[in-house]
């Protein structure tokens, strides 16, 4: 019983809800902007680079021990 009522429920809301898009369609506007948007991205790799550096140090001193 309850999914019947859910369905009617959904059915009845429906109309509801186009009307409102319509009614409020006249209000929404999208015009692009005047200046050209500026994304500016400061990305650290600082991190990565000293991370490769570790792994690569460490793959070394395992591969030549005798010289260490």
């Amino acid at each position: 019983m309850r999914g019947k009522a859910q369905r009617a429920w959904a059915r009845g809301s429906l109309p509801l809800v186009v009307a409102g898009s319509l009614a409020l369609g006249g209000c929404i506007s999208v015009e692009a902007p005047d200046k050209p948007i500026v994304i500016e991205l400061n990305i650290n790799i600082r991190q990565e680079v000293i991370y490769r550096l570790a792994e690569d140090a460490g793959n070394t001193i395992e591969n030549n021990a005798d010289i260490f």
